[in-house]
């Protein structure tokens, strides 16, 4: 899942030589949290809402409001904005951005070609649109939860049988994660089931493979084994 397949294409950007106001009204009338700093055509930093509210704080008791107005008015974007700011080529992947995100604390970040272009910015809220498609939550249906042998045609054990029963895979995650050396959590999350022979199904699961836990979205019926 690549980056430029996710990011808001029309970026909403602000010029260096715009007044703190501007921006302000900006990240209000789209509704962001963040605005690329543009200048002669090229970025050269962005301005977060953050960077707007420290700003605007700054000896704000010791002023009457008109004085507070006219300062505020005064204050260019090029004066708070963060200079140098990160960045991603729209071929990056999901999982790299969302792990940048984190590992710097920030909400979002512009997407640059080569050369330096803006050609989008991608947010928290576009990686965790990005993850529910992944997962497959649309499908709502039902997902199971495996701690399976980390071998060949373990994932295809499982899936055979739920396939068996009519079901249908929306999607199959796995995870090394808190699992003994040689073993992997797998979740799947299927559809298609019949209600009256889930149970079966789940027994049948149970018996071939350690099975964690089993959320059935459709009901928000939940059990966990492990």
């Amino acid at each position: 899942m690549l980056v430029k397949n996710w990011m808001s294409k029309e970026a909403v950007s602000v010029d260096a030589n715009d007044s703190m106001t501007a921006a302000t009204k900006m990240l209000k009338e789209y509704d962001i949290r963040m605005l690329p700093v543009m200048k002669h055509g090229k970025l050269v930093g962005v301005v977060t809402d953050r960077d707007l509210k420290r700003a605007s704080a700054s000896d704000a008791t010791t002023l009457e409001i008109h004085e507070l107005l006219f300062l505020v008015s005064k204050i260019k974007v090029a004066d708070i904005m963060t200079k140098d700011p990160l960045t991603v080529p729209p071929d990056y992947t999901i999982g790299e951005t969302a792990e940048l995100l984190l590992d710097n604390k920030i909400s979002g970040v512009p997407v640059v070609e080569n050369g330096g272009r803006l050609v989008g910015v991608i947010t928290e809220a576009d990686v965790f649109r990005a993850i529910i498609s992944l997962t497959g939550l649309q499908k709502k249906g039902v997902q199971f939860a495996f701690q399976l042998e980390d071998r060949s045609g373990s994932i295809n054990e499982v899936a055979d049988i739920i396939r068996n029963y009519g079901g249908s895979l929306a999607s199959i995650l796995t995870s090394y994660e808190q699992v003994p050396e040689g073993y992997r959590k797998v979740y799947i999350r299927m559809y298609g089931v019949d209600r009256p022979n889930l149970q079966e199904l789940i027994e049948k699961l149970k018996a071939t493979a350690p099975l964690l836990y089993m959320v059935d979205f459709r009901e928000n019926i939940r059990e966990v084994y492990e």
